[in-house]
């Protein structure tokens, strides 16, 4: 009792009121302010002098992130101090050769900090090299090139050529796969649900290939020091469930919409019951049930007409960052020289993606007449990002942009594959019945074809991913 008099006290006196609260700021900054000064006095000549005490210096730590071949019988490497002190250039080497360089903006580099190397040097395209960069304490880092390639520069022939290849290898592709709209359409339910299942695992198998794609770049391309496999984790699940989220509020929009319109139909048929339309209707032999019978199936067939656009949507905006990493990729490897570009790859490319318009069309082939032209946008959005990709890592590439744009792909793919898991829980034909209380209850069961289709769609995705890596 003296407690809750004490409590009713504190919330009728404002003073009382003004004073937790300037505790509770204090407690909120007094931690803050103790992180500050930590930090400010390690940073500081006598933090370093503290930290350094021991006499042992740190090793030093280089990244070499990028290497370019010019024309001219000129080399650009680039590379990062990733250790935790400042570190000198001492020299650059190619193949274990020590070769005169030029060094900007200049040897002595902070920590984190990025210089250019320029090594005048004849190469010749399609010949593997292997590049070093040695520190003033005679610490050598290295990095090897497969096959030397000229770097693309910025003009409308490359970009051209990136276009090109982004259509061949995104677009083209998807937009074939779209062309099983019309046989999906026609199947019976049993065999829709296997297609739905098909889906989810050919989504499964790109959102993982994009992570073990990332990773990859994290291992090879990324220094430890900025943590890749992390970011790969955070990035992923920070895009899964932002899209989550946004899918959540479609979906509300679009039943908040048909509430609406159910409430606006009621409203407008009792107040012209006796004018037109009513006079019309119950004049072809039409009830007023069996009126607001067909008005409320059309606004249900609406509104399951447009959630199933909303989860295609979804699957090519997933599938578009997918292959908007995808073209990072590519672009990244011809300007690396990491890959040669031929007919064989450019068509394992093709019967790859084919599949992904597949995943697009699945979910609209039961709901309905859809429109040629939204089918052929969402192919668009899912195919086009892969000619930004290309561009973009051809021209400016970052392995740190590729890990985080794959890793939102991933996780815009594992959304899609909730929202298609969702839908067939809420949608697919009950097969077993049980009986409660005298009332049915549904059970949605794993049955043998989404078994199948889950584990053909895995399959199918990895044998035409082998024709990629050939």
């Amino acid at each position: 009792m003296i407690n809750e008099e004490k409590d009713e006290n504190i919330q009728e006196n404002p003073f009382n009121k003004k004073s937790l609260r300037r505790k509770q700021i204090a407690f909120t900054t007094i931690p803050i302010l103790v992180l500050a000064l930590m930090i400010t006095f390690l940073l500081s000549p006598a933090g370093q002098l503290f930290v350094n005490s021991s006499g042992v210096s740190p090793l030093p730590r280089i990244s070499i992130e990028k290497i370019e071949f010019h024309e001219g019988d000129k080399i650009l490497m680039f590379v990062r101090n990733t250790g935790p002190s400042d570190v000198t250039i001492a020299q650059a080497d190619v193949n274990d050769r020590i070769h005169p360089s030029a060094i900007e903006p200049g040897k002595v580099l902070a920590r984190l900090s990025e210089a250019k190397i320029l090594i005048p040097f004849p190469w010749t395209a399609g010949i593997p090299y292997e590049f070093g960069v040695t520190t003033s304490d005679g610490t050598r880092f290295s990095k090897s090139i497969e096959a030397a390639t000229l770097t693309p520069s910025p003009n409308i022939e490359q970009a051209t050529l990136f276009a090109i290849l982004g259509t061949y290898v995104g677009i083209i592709p998807i937009l074939i796969g779209l062309l099983w709209y019309p046989f999906i359409k026609k199947l019976s339910k049993s065999k829709y649900d296997f297609f739905l299942s098909l889906t989810i695992g050919l989504l499964v198998f790109l959102a993982i290939d994009a992570l073990l794609e990332g990773n990859k770049i994290a291992t090879n391309n990324v220094a430890d020091v900025f943590n890749g496999q992390v970011l790969i984790i955070l990035t992923t699940i920070v895009s899964f469930i932002g899209l989550i989220y946004c899918s959540e509020k479609l979906n509300q929009r679009i039943d908040r919409k048909s509430r609406l319109k159910k409430e606006d139909r009621h409203s407008l048929h009792k107040i012209d019951s006796s004018k037109s339309t009513r006079t019309s209707s119950l004049s072809s032999g039409m009830t007023s049930d069996h009126y607001e019978q067909q008005q409320g199936g059309e606004e249900q067939h609406q509104v399951t007409l447009t959630k199933a656009l909303s989860i295609s949507l979804m699957i090519s905006i997933g599938i578009g960052l997918h292959n908007f990493g995808e073209g990072l990729a590519i672009g990244a490897a011809v300007l690396l020289g990491e890959v040669a570009l031929s007919t064989f790859l450019i068509l394992g490319f093709t019967i790859h993606n084919t599949t992904e318009g597949l995943a697009i069309v699945t979910p609209l082939a039961k709901v309905g007449k859809v429109r040629v032209s939204k089918i052929v946008m969402m192919g668009l959005v899912a195919g086009v990002p892969t000619i930004a990709g290309a561009w973009l890592g051809g021209f400016l590439y970052s392995p740190i942009a590729s890990i985080i744009f794959l890793s939102i792909g991933a996780g815009a793919i594992f959304q899609v594959v909730f929202s298609i898991a969702y839908w067939m829980l809420n949608n697919t034909t009950v097969t077993n019945l049980v009986e409660d209380s005298n009332r049915k209850v549904n059970l949605k069961v794993i049955n043998t074809p989404i078994i199948f289709g889950f584990s053909l769609g895995m399959s199918i995705m990895y044998l035409t991913s082998l024709l990629v890596s050939l």
